[in-house]
């Protein structure tokens, strides 16, 4: 039986409203990015239809508006539809070079991890494959299960300089998604109702895109207990609402946007230094294992409540990120006292020692609000340990030294600030066990006048 819109037209029960907003928001605004690249591609790399690799040729710089975007490695980009059948993917042997292909579903989830920490650098075959398929691969090819039918790789390859950049572009090329049925053309995406106002898309949105990527079993009553909202419905029940309903829909929504920045900004991940230790935002996944991702209980959260906030946060502010045991994220928007960030200041980060990896670290400058690379006259938007001509201190250490306008030193390692505001994320690619149980933890930043 379909929903009654009479819910819709008495009291708006604003928690409800906001628990479906942090419920929903992973699934609907990942979905507009996977548009988004389907028609207008994002950043450097430009626009490629479904089952079809895009690759960004240069690092990613200000131009590129994709939020928390990585300026150490060269993307590689495909948005996968298996409606019609499975996909082969074939990747190149890397000679040892750091790549990952990052496989995250329509609610967010990385369910499997291809590259230098989970497969190796080996050239390799995989048969990518919906979640209700029964049939039989090739005797080289290693299956992945998607949990739905659309989802996203995401590939990140290291790159040593522009000198670097031609034997990368060729491992790129190399990377190839083949159609096991070329004539079957995929489905897409679910059109919304285009009667729908603006004010309520994110509903509307929500209401067919949970219905074409169901949700995880354990997440179904969940999903159930929004039907008061109208998100299970068949037919959108946004169509024709009275203006008082449209009004209070629009306030409530607007009230949960603003309690997703909240999250985003406090979370419940645990400080030090100023630092918030973000090793576990992406670790919502309870339910999807493939090759390379792990099924380990210290990448687990449990509680439903925090999983949601987690989730939701993590897609705002850091979307198709890494679990940390492949790419630790930290970040951080205050000093040493506790006060914001702000580019009228001049602050020093210095690393004694470096933080320990397998692979690389990175410090990224990005502004704030919207997490974007930030332009500067030196075009330099991060700083790690394969920049070149990096001064270390005496002892070893390394110290950063992070202001908008350029430091009086012609020796300071600077990273160039906005003039406002601003948050820096520190990746630590393959990051060791120091860093993944607590014992390597990230320096304050310290402000050098008060």
């Amino acid at each position: 039986m379909a929903e009654s819109n009479d819910p819709l037209t008495g009291d708006i029960d604003v928690q409800l409203v906001t628990n479906a907003y942090i419920y929903g928001f992973p699934l609907v605004f990942n979905l507009l990015q996977v548009l988004r690249f389907t028609t207008d591609g994002i950043g450097a790399v430009p626009a490629a239809a479904f089952n079809t690799f895009s690759h960004g040729r240069t690092l990613a710089g200000p131009d590129d508006t994709f939020v928390t975007i990585n300026n150490d490695t060269l993307y590689s980009m495909a948005q996968v539809d298996l409606s019609s059948g499975p996909v082969a993917l074939h990747v190149p042997d890397t000679a040892g070079r750091y790549y990952v292909l990052q496989f995250v579903d329509a609610w967010t989830n990385n369910f499997a991890y291809v590259g230098h920490r989970a497969t190796g650098t080996a050239a390799g075959d995989y048969l990518l494959v919906p979640p209700d398929w029964d049939g039989e691969p090739d005797d080289d090819d290693t299956v992945i299960r998607f949990p739905t039918t659309v989802a996203s790789i995401v590939g990140r390859w290291a790159v040593d300089g522009d000198t670097d950049l031609p034997a990368v572009h060729a491992l790129q090329d190399a990377t190839t998604l083949t159609p096991r049925t070329p004539d079957a053309a995929p489905h897409g995406l679910a059109v919304p109702d285009p009667e729908v106002s603006d004010a309520l898309a994110f509903l509307e949105r929500f209401r067919v895109w949970s219905q074409q990527f169901p949700p995880a079993p354990r997440d179904a009553a969940v999903q159930r207990s929004f039907a008061g909202l109208g998100v299970n419905s068949p037919a959108s029940p946004y169509v024709g609402l009275p203006d008082d309903a449209v009004a209070a829909l629009t306030s409530a929504l607007e009230g949960a946007s603003a309690r997703l920045r909240q999250i985003l900004e406090s979370g419940s991940s645990p400080q030090v230094n100023g630092w918030k230790m973000t090793l576990h935002v992406f670790d919502y996944n309870l339910d999807f294992f493939e090759v390379g991702a792990l099924d380990d209980e210290r990448f687990r959260i449990e509680d439903p409540t925090l999983r949601y906030a987690e989730r939701a946060g993590a897609a705002l502010g850091g979307l198709w990120g890494n679990h940390a045991y492949e790419a630790a994220y930290v970040m951080t928007f205050v000093d040493d006292h506790g006060d914001q960030l702000d580019g009228t200041h001049e602050y020093t980060f210095r690393l004694a020692p470096p933080p320990p990896v397998g692979a690389f670290w990175s410090l990224t400058m990005y502004g704030v609000p919207d997490f974007f690379l930030v332009a500067n006259p030196i075009n330099r938007y991060s700083i790690g340990d394969r920049t070149p001509d990096v001064t270390q201190d005496a002892d070893g250490a390394l110290t950063i030294t992070i202001a908008h306008q350029q430091p009086e030193s012609p020796d300071a390692n600077w990273l160039p600030s906005p003039a406002g505001r601003f948050r820096p994320v520190l990746r630590m690619y393959e990051p060791g066990d120091e860093v993944l149980d607590g014992r390597w933890t990230p320096p304050a930043i310290v402000r050098t006048e008060r």
